[in-house]
């Protein structure tokens, strides 16, 4: 297996440090594969960028999180250079990363998601433009970045004007009470369910990241209709999107009135982690796919254009 494989980390994001860890594992998981791997640390400096990836590698692994990395900008530039790369093409990546297009696009396609407001900064800041309790979301960071809950019992201005630096423009959406729960997707099959308890049944930055904060319960106890329809809902935002490889989606389910109760789809990540602590590689595995069989898969699958 001569392929010679680029993988792209790094990147510029607020989600930099996880996707060095992410680009690590897959390096090494395709060396042991029989890949000719060359790691590339992407910086500001396009030049830079385009100058790494010659002579063109026969696939690009992109494992950037974030912004610059998965939102359409990188999937571009490798698409203008004509080079396969992984995951998702320049407009599902798009569509995936604004979050109140995608949800758009997804109530459309029959998909429940949360109700939700798009308002100003300053409106957030001055008082509850939703009835709380609600989450207050930038448009277009990953892995929770961000992300403030605003409960029932906190002031009108709750949003912390200190922590928030992304943009004037705010996702304030519903909070969904109830249990926390994903499905990976590749390419055209759910791999499973997991939910993910936490201490303070948060599952932001930190207690994705942090060994012991989350327990990942894989499959997901569930009513089996539940189970079965929440592979439905990601598999269906998977397609509405125009997605492609591996993605995973993110959803609440409320069973704190009845059971069984009701599923919320909340996004749609085209490039999940791939650390050790990540969920896809996790629900792979509980799948019957290894670590390496899974990266080699989406090696063999990329491609380029949307």
């Amino acid at each position: 297996m001569n392929k010679r494989v680029a993988v792209l980390l790094g990147g510029i994001s607020s989600e930099r440090e996880v996707s060095l860890v992410s680009g690590a594992a897959v390096a090494s998981a395709l060396r042991d594969k029989g890949y000719d791997v060359v790691e590339i640390d992407i910086g500001s400096n396009l030049a830079a960028v385009i100058e790494a990836l010659n002579p063109a590698p026969d696939v690009v692994f992109n494992a950037l999180h974030g912004r610059y990395g998965e939102d359409g900008c990188m999937q571009g530039t490798l698409d203008l250079l004509n080079i396969p790369y992984t995951h998702s093409g320049v407009l599902a990546s798009a569509l995936a990363m604004d979050k109140p297009m995608a949800k758009r696009l997804f109530e459309d396609a029959g998909i429940p998601c949360a109700k939700h407001v798009i308002a100003s900064r300053e409106d957030v800041l001055g008082g509850d433009v939703m009835e709380p309790p609600y989450v207050v979301k930038p448009f277009n960071e990953g892995s929770s970045v961000g992300v403030q809950i605003v409960s029932e019992d906190a002031s009108s201005a709750a949003m912390k004007a200190s922590e928030w630096t992304f943009g004037d423009k705010v996702m304030v959406e519903k909070y969904v009470p109830g249990r926390e729960i994903t499905v990976a997707i590749m390419g055209d099959r759910a791999l499973g369910v997991t939910e993910l308890r936490t201490d303070d049944g948060f599952y932001d930055y930190a207690a994705k990241y942090t060994e012991g904060r989350t327990t990942h319960i894989v499959p997901a106890p569930l009513p089996q209709s539940v189970y079965e329809t929440a592979m439905a809902h990601a598999l269906a935002a998977h397609k509405t999107l125009g997605c492609r490889g591996v993605t995973r989606a993110d959803l609440r389910y409320d069973d704190t009135n009845q059971d069984p109760g009701m599923l919320v789809m909340l996004e749609i990540n085209t490039q999940p982690g791939m650390t050790p602590l990540s969920l896809v590689p996790e629900q792979a595995a509980h799948a019957g796919i290894e670590f390496g069989d899974l990266v080699s898969w989406m090696v063999e699958n990329a491609a380029c254009g949307s």
